[in-house]
């Protein structure tokens, strides 16, 4: 695997995203991301019934476990790594999850504004 350099979008270390369900596009528990991350699996968000129901609507059912895949499914509270794209396209949609900054790739931002990210994030006091 070749990472590319695991830094925050606030310019720090990242952090781990989850571990249970164990999350990212490496299933490593963080949102790391690299040349064969297509999707750029780089927003830590918690997720909520309203996104979830979002994302199923736009063809990306994540409640149903896939144990084919190693994939517990999702519920309210679970912390995943999801596509910044997605994130993006929920937030236009008014519907988009809470946000752990600490935990978020610095590539998210090739897709997602930090003022947006910050307006839902969970981790700044």
């Amino acid at each position: 695997m070749q990472f590319e350099e695991s830094i925050n979008v606030l310019g720090e270390t990242l952090e781990a995203c989850g571990t249970d369900p164990v999350t990212g596009f490496y299933r490593d528990g963080c949102c790391n991301t690299g040349p064969d991350d297509v999707g750029s699996h780089t927003v830590c968000a918690v997720v909520t019934e309203d996104f979830l129901a979002f994302s199923k609507a736009r063809g990306n059912e994540l409640s149903t476990p896939r144990p084919e895949f190693g994939f517990p499914g999702l519920k309210a509270g679970d912390s995943w790594c999801l596509c910044a794209a997605r994130w993006q396209e929920a937030f236009e949609a008014g519907c988009a999850p809470r946000v752990r900054l600490r935990a978020t790739h610095q590539a998210a931002l090739d897709k997602c504004a930090l003022a947006d990210l910050k307006v839902h994030g969970t981790d700044l006091s």
